[in-house]
Parts: structure tokens; C-alpha cells; sequence
């Protein structure tokens, strides 16, 4: 298993991957290659490929506002998954965050996501039942 920093050319192929993988939350604006090209450009040390004989099998997108960072995005694809590649993808975009100055890490999985919830308690993240988290949609296309 090789990992790589992701690249906009990986778009298709994440993309792909995204589509393929149950209880991925994808929105129509934020996910569109602009979306992900905008991120990438902002992000370009935090996110990260997992790619096996040259297909991605795997991806992290993970980003930072100076003061915490965040991870979206994290998958596996079900083939591969029980091998680590998850686990090494998380280290290596905490990693990034750190060398970056950024002391904290924060993420949403979906309550219905099953799969994502046993893998990050199995993780030891701190699932966080203190807060209560907003969303506002600022463009309706964002679907």
C-alpha cells in the first residue's frame, strides 16, 4: 500500500470512490471538483490517497483554520478495509495537522453511519456529548 498527498487530478477516482461507499454525505456544491479543487488549494498537506497497483482504495480530506483542524471524507473501500489503511490515513493527517501547529481534531460521522462510528470509537475519539452542532446552508444549490 502506498499513501500520497491527493491531488486534484485524484478527483475522479475519489469521487468514484465516494459514490461506492454507504453513508457518504456528498453535497453537490462543496464535493463538485471546483469544491474539492478550492479545498485542496487551501489544504495541500493534509489530505492524503491510499492507492494499491495504482487505483485509490483509499482517501482522507482533512483541513485547518489555523486553530483546529477537521476531518470529512474518510473512507476505505469495502475490499479493503481490516488492513490498516484507515488507521495510517488518520495518522498521517493528524501528523500534517501537527507539524502545522494544530493541537485539536474534530469530525462528523453521521449517527446512522455505522461503519465510520465503530471506526472512529475504535480509534479512542472522543464523541462528544456536550455540545449540540448547527448547520447553515448559505447557498441553496448545496444539496
Amino acid at each position: 500500500m502506498e499513501y500520497r498527498l491527493l491531488t486534484i487530478d485524484d478527483y475522479d477516482e475519489i469521487y468514484s470512490l465516494w459514490n461506492s461507499i454507504e453513508g457518504m454525505g456528498l453535497r453537490s456544491l462543496d464535493d463538485s471538483r471546483s469544491g474539492i479543487d478550492k479545498f485542496l488549494r487551501r489544504n495541500p498537506t493534509t489530505c492524503f490517497a491510499a492507492e494499491e497497483s495504482g487505483e485509490i482504495v483509499g482517501c482522507i480530506l482533512c483541513g485547518h483554520d489555523g486553530r483546529r483542524g477537521f476531518i470529512y471524507h474518510t473512507c476505505v473501500h469495502p475490499d479493503f478495509r481490516g488492513r490498516g489503511i484507515g488507521s495510517e490515513m488518520v495518522r498521517l493527517a493528524c501528523n500534517a495537522l501537527r507539524a502545522e501547529g494544530i493541537n485539536k481534531c474534530a469530525l462528523v460521522c453521521y449517527s446512522s453511519n455505522k461503519t465510520g462510528n465503530g471506526f472512529w470509537n475504535a480509534k479512542h475519539w472522543e464523541k462528544r456529548e456536550d455540545l449540540n452542532y448547527y448547520n447553515l446552508s448559505l447557498n441553496d444549490n448545496n444539496i
